[in-house]
């Protein structure tokens, strides 16, 4: 599996190489290297708040109507007048953008643009707390928490290692994955690729062809909401390449 980013935009490209059931119109599995189950690891360190904005357009349930409640709740109402709604709207993590495809979603920051995180106390220093908001009210005294606090310790690129992508991450580049249709993953073997046709009852194999497709933000998009409400995720989300394979009997790149 390849990446490619764009110098214009930090968005970031994966392939993915598929073994599809054509006759089905489903996805055996997906052959994968680090970066994409890197990505699929990742995904587990997003705070909820940042996957119901990243899905509030397309949100299952109602977690969607909690943040447009939020985001039309006039500031009146709010306890401190102070308070920034983006504190739950749009919710810090620390992780950094270049590390984590999603994140180069509503942002055009650069890898290499990626700062230390800005953390802030009250002035009155109450135990010792801070926060990544500016302007937060003190939970114990009050007051808006905007005296800078110095960030000790590695800041972009130096951080890789902690986050996944290049020689960080979660797995080890020496193996090829498999991330089954619902997304359970497990190193590629041929005896595990046998058990899984075994498994599946897959009796004639002139249905089942490979396909490559480019996996990009607008995937893991679909990915991330599709991960949510059913098990059949890879392909929710490649079934209209699927079916231009079918017709086309051609391989897709």
């Amino acid at each position: 599996m390849t990446t490619s980013s764009s110098s214009s935009s930090s968005t970031t490209k994966m392939s993915l190489k598929l073994l599809v059931d054509t006759k089905a119109e489903r996805v055996l599995f997906a052959e994968a290297s680090k970066d994409f189950i890197d990505f699929l690891f990742n995904l587990h360190r997003l705070p909820i708040g940042v996957v119901t904005k990243l899905l509030t357009k397309n949100m299952v349930g109602s977690l969607g109507k909690i943040y447009e409640s939020i985001e039309n709740l006039s500031n009146t109402y709010l306890l401190h007048q102070n308070q920034n709604k983006d504190i739950l709207l749009k919710p810090k993590t620390l992780i950094p953008p270049g590390f984590l495809l999603l994140s180069n979603y509503d942002t055009d920051i650069k890898e290499e643009e990626i700062e230390p995180p800005k953390l802030y106390m009250c002035r009155n220093r109450c135990k010792s707390s801070v926060t990544l908001v500016l302007n937060t009210p003190c939970s114990y005294c009050g007051y808006a928490m905007n005296t800078s606090v110095i960030y000790v310790g590695k800041n972009k690129l130096e951080a890789k290692g902690n986050y996944g992508g290049g020689e960080g991450g979660f797995v080890k580049e020496v193996v090829t994955y498999m991330v089954m249709d619902d997304l359970m993953v497990q190193p590629m073997s041929t005896i595990s690729c046998i058990a899984l046709l075994n498994k599946l009852n897959i009796k004639n194999v002139s249905s089942l062809q490979e396909m490559n497709v480019e996996f990009g933000v607008h995937e893991g998009i679909e990915l991330l909401k599709a991960s949510l409400h059913c098990n059949n995720v890879l392909t929710s989300v490649f079934h209209s390449n699927i079916k231009i394979k079918k017709e086309s009997n051609v391989i897709l790149y």
